[in-house]
């Protein structure tokens, strides 16, 4: 088998043959794939959110569905449903979409509360109940869910237990001036035909790399006080203040559980394979923790009047908690 760093390389590359710039999107689904994570991805329309998705879905080779959310969407539709055999007098389990290796769940803060507790059991237990029966879903399995943040009509917010079994949140900007010169003109080419660069095997020995990645006690340490930072609500508005941006106390009225300590660690030892390197650092985990915090803070009605966002709070906890 090739080296982690190749494969992940040839990966990087072949989404880039599709993908224009958007270095930290990519990078991220990357993350959650080695981390074996869930990963949600939020921006405005027209900035290759579900391009980039479904183009990694398949250079991964895995096996790829594609669910759009909608707010007729039932549970059956997603996990599947039993259907009565007359010539057996017998049910049969039909199944799903959601039985497929990589899913791309477009726009899902438009699916119904019915809809997100399906999901829900397959993102946590990675099995779906159908009738009496338990169903495991492939191994590995990945949810890549997008959604947009400013159309909200139609829309339902996810459930606070849903959000937290995503391991990142990326927050996808506008590309910069080349970048956006060259996505015009790759627009009158024909699409490049993708080539699968790995298959399970590979990506379960991907997977095994990263776990394998060696994490210090001392980054260990940082990525646990840097979460239960957020859970002091006077320190972030404190912070604020200080650094002249709002408020003086009271910002976060939810801060991040022991699963974001765990999260960091995961995502920091995926992010130091993807630069080559075999041990973590603490910079390992100052790099993914906006990912990793932003969607797991819960900001006061004072903080979000004052137009604080959660990415503020971090920022002020990254500057005030100490790196070893």
């Amino acid at each position: 088998m090739e080296s982690p760093e190749s494969l992940l390389k040839q990966l990087r590359d072949e989404v880039g043959r599709v993908v224009v710039g958007q270095r930290d999107l990519v990078d991220g689904l990357l993350i959650g794939l080695l981390a074996g994570g869930h990963v949600l991805v939020e921006g405005v329309p027209g900035l290759a959110k579900t391009t980039a998705v479904r183009t990694l879905a398949e250079v991964l080779g895995l096996g790829f569905r594609r669910i759009q959310f909608t707010p007729d969407l039932l549970p059956g539709d997603l996990i599947g449903t039993q259907i009565f055999l007359p010539e057996q007098r017998t049910f049969s389990v039909r199944r799903g979409p959601i039985f497929a290796p990589v899913i791309l769940a477009d726009e899902i803060n438009r699916a119904p509360a019915k809809v997100q507790s399906a999901l829900l059991e397959a993102m946590e237990e990675r099995q779906v109940t159908i009738g009496d029966e338990t169903l495991a879903l492939p191994d590995p399995f990945l949810v890549m869910a997008t959604q947009n943040p400013i159309d909200l009509e139609g829309t339902y917010p996810l459930p606070e237990a849903q959000i937290d079994r995503f391991l990142l949140k990326i927050s996808v900007g506008y590309p910069g001036y080349e970048e956006e010169l060259e996505v015009v003109a790759r627009d009158a080419a024909p699409a490049p035909a993708l080539r699968a660069v790995t298959d399970a095997a590979q990506v379960q020995a991907l997977r095994r790399a990263a776990g394998e990645v060696h994490v210090a006690a001392a980054v260990s340490d940082y990525a646990v006080r840097l979460a239960r930072a957020t859970r002091d609500r006077e320190l972030a508005g404190a912070l604020l203040a200080g650094g002249t941006r709002r408020p003086a106390a009271g910002c976060l009225d939810v801060g991040a559980s022991p699963r974001a300590s765990i999260f960091l660690v995961r995502a920091a030892r995926a992010r130091a394979l993807l630069d080559g390197r075999t041990f973590a650092t603490p910079n390992d985990v100052k790099r993914v923790a906006p990912g990793v915090l932003r969607h797991r803070l819960v900001l006061s009605v004072e903080a979000e009047a004052d137009g604080v966002r959660a990415d503020d709070v971090i920022d002020a906890l990254l500057g005030a908690v100490e790196t070893p």
